[in-house]
This record gives C-alpha cells, structure tokens and sequence, in this order.
C-alpha cells in the first residue's frame, strides 16, 4: 500500500491552524500568496 500526499492540502491545514493560533498570521498568508501568485503570473508559469 502507497501512501500518496499532495502538497497544498498540508500547507492549507498548516496555515488554517496557523491563523487561529495567530490570527495576524492570515495578513502574512495573503500577501505571500498573492506575491507569489503575482510572481508565477508574471513568469508565466501560472
């Protein structure tokens, strides 16, 4: 039996657990996700 983990499902549950441990936490979530996104966009890899 394999045992087969995508990695977006862990860091949305790291970060959801983030943000209600730390609730500020979610400011930094959303710009490095729209920096990052914006980046790849530009790059052309999105």
């Amino acid at each position: 039996m394999t045992l087969h983990l995508d990695l977006a499902p862990l860091i949305s549950i790291a970060a959801g657990i983030g943000i209600l441990v730390f609730p500020r936490l979610l400011n930094y979530i959303v710009a490095g996700y729209l920096i990052i996104f914006g980046v790849l966009g530009l790059l052309g890899h999105v």
